[in-house]
């Protein structure tokens, strides 16, 4: 085991050892913060740029596949009800093949798509938006606390940004969680996380469907 590594969400320097994994990806180590309760893999055993990019090549992320769609809905169907008619969206991390901006056009609503990869035109940071979503994007977040900034400059006051990402809610059940054996995983949240970024950027969290978090920018 190697020496306790930095939280890359809150920068507290005293994480415990959560897991160690070997497997046919490699090992990796994962730690645990107690003040703001994200698990992680630290730096030294991230994939390289161009494996991960190469990983994220493999999914299957088509805007035309019905059963894709119906999985970024559920943070779609959540969302847009909130929604005032004219809102101004960005879709944060879309991927390669970027389905919820499509979905959000069909309804009638305008959305900007930015990717650190596959769209990487910073000018999309730019403009401010009434809703930013974040689809299965945060858990591959290398500096999370970072990217969290970024997203708040872009969100108007009263914004809302809807985040999705697999919830680790047990962590006894880690070991044989599905989630973490991606090496594109990196950082794993629980609604203490969610609680804990709402407090300290000043969104209020809401919890309105599995593996879905609600943020209300209110300061």
């Amino acid at each position: 085991m190697s020496a306790s590594p930095t939280c890359p969400l809150c920068l507290d320097s005293r994480p415990r050892f959560l897991h160690r994994s070997d497997d046919r990806h490699g090992v990796r180590e994962f730690y645990e913060c107690a003040t703001c309760d994200l698990a992680f893999v630290p730096p030294r055993f991230h994939l390289p740029i161009a494996a991960e990019i190469d990983r994220y090549l493999l999914h299957d992320n088509d805007p035309a596949d019905v059963r894709y769609r119906q999985f970024l809905d559920r943070l779609w169907s959540v969302l847009q009800p909130q929604l005032p008619e004219g809102s101004s969206g960005l879709d944060y991390g879309c991927g390669p093949g970027p389905a919820l901006a499509q979905m959000i056009r069909e309804d009638g609503f305008d959305v900007e798509k930015y990717d650190l990869h596959f769209f990487p035109d910073t000018s999309a940071l730019d403009r401010s938006y009434h809703f930013i979503t974040c689809t299965e994007t945060i858990e591959h977040l290398r500096t999370p606390r970072d990217t969290l900034r970024l997203i708040d400059r872009a969100l108007r006051l009263g914004g809302k940004l809807g985040i999705m990402t697999g919830m680790l809610d047990d962590r006894s059940t880690f070991p044989a969680w599905g989630y973490q054996r991606d090496p594109t995983h990196i950082a794993f949240y629980t609604r203490a996380t969610m609680r804990w970024i709402g407090q300290w950027m000043g969104w209020r969290a809401e919890f309105p469907a599995p593996n879905v978090t609600i943020f209300t920018k209110h300061r």
